[in-house]
C-alpha cells in the first residue's frame, strides 16, 4: 500500500512498485482522478479520517501485507496566501493550518496507517514500512513546522523499528532529493534540476531495499534515496545516477 499516491512522490512510488511486479493499492483523497496504470488498485481515502484509513486497510484482499509506504502529506499546499508566500515565515507568523497539514496529514496519518499495517504483518513475521521524510529533520529548512514534522517522522520510524524488530518487520525513513513532481516542474524555470530525481526513482529504490536480505540491520535508520540507489545499482528511469545529498549539501 502507498498512501498519498494521487500525485507527487507517492504517485511515482506506486507506479514504480507496480512496474517491479507488486500488487499495489494506492490511497489518496483524489486517487480516483489520478493518472495511474490500470494495474494499480485505487482506494479513495482521506487519512485525516481514521475511519477511512481503517476502511482502506479492511478493503485489502487476504491478510498479507508486505510493504507500506507512508507518503501522505499536505504540507506543500497553500504556500501562497493572499498573494504572499507564507512557507518561509518565522514560526510566530505561520498560519495554523500548516501544523495540521504537516503533523496530522503527515505524521499522525503515518502512525495510524502503520498501526494497521503492523497488525497485518505480524502473523507473517516479515514486512517493511517506509516513511517518506526529509533533511529538514536534521537542519532548519523552510520553516519550523516542517522541521518538527520530519524530525517526528524519523523518531516515529526509529521507535517503531525498535518494537517491530523482534517480529521480523523493518521500518525506515527515506530522504528523496529534489523530485520532479508536478509542483516542482511548475516552477522549473526558477530551479536547478540538474541533480533532480524522477517521482518513480524512490519506488525502484524501495523495491531494491525489500530484496535486501539484511534489511533488518537498517531498520530504524534514515536512508537517502540516491545513496541507496548507488549501493544497490539502481538508476533513475532516464538512466541517470543522481548524486546523494548530504547534511552539508542539501
Amino acid at each position: 500500500m502507498v498512501t498519498g499516491a494521487s500525485r507527487g512522490v507517492g504517485r511515482g512510488i506506486a507506479i514504480a512498485l507496480a512496474a517491479e511486479g507488486y500488487d499495489v493499492f494506492a490511497t489518496g483523497r483524489s486517487i480516483s482522478r489520478a493518472d495511474l496504470p490500470a494495474s494499480i488498485t485505487r482506494i479513495p481515502c482521506d487519512h485525516l479520517d481514521d475511519t477511512q484509513t481503517a476502511a482502506a486497510f479492511a478493503s485489502l484482499p487476504g491478510s498479507d501485507l508486505d510493504l507500506l509506504v507512508n507518503s501522505s502529506w499536505g504540507g506543500y499546499e497553500r504556500m501562497m496566501e493572499d498573494g504572499k508566500f507564507t512557507w518561509g515565515l518565522p514560526f510566530w507568523e505561520q498560519p495554523a493550518h500548516r501544523w495540521s497539514s504537516m503533523m496530522d496529514v503527515g505524521v499522525r496519518a503515518a502512525f495510524v496507517a502503520s498501526q494497521h499495517a503492523a497488525r497485518r504483518m505480524l502473523p507473517a513475521k516479515k514486512g517493511l514500512i517506509v516513511n517518506i521524510s526529509h533533511w529538514a529533520a536534521r537542519k532548519h529548512l523552510g520553516n519550523v513546522i516542517y522541521g518538527i514534522s520530519k524530525a517526528s517522522t524519523d523518531k516515529l520510524t526509529a521507535d517503531m523499528a525498535h518494537e517491530l524488530r523482534p517480529h521480523g518487520i523493518a521500518a525506515v525513513s527515506l530522504y528523496p532529493g529534489m523530485v520532479r513532481t508536478e509542483a516542482v516542474m511548475a516552477a522549473a524555470q526558477w530551479l536547478d534540476l540538474s541533480n533532480s530525481e524522477s517521482p518513480e526513482f524512490a519506488g525502484h529504490v524501495i523495491a531494491a531495499l525489500t530484496r535486501d536480505p539484511r534489511i533488518l540491520d537498517r531498520s530504524g535508520e534514515a536512508l537517502v534515496t540516491a545513496a541507496l540507489a548507488l549501493e544497490y545499482g539502481v538508476s533513475d528511469i532516464d538512466g541517470r545516477q543522481p548524486t546523494p545529498l548530504t547534511f552539508e549539501t542539501v
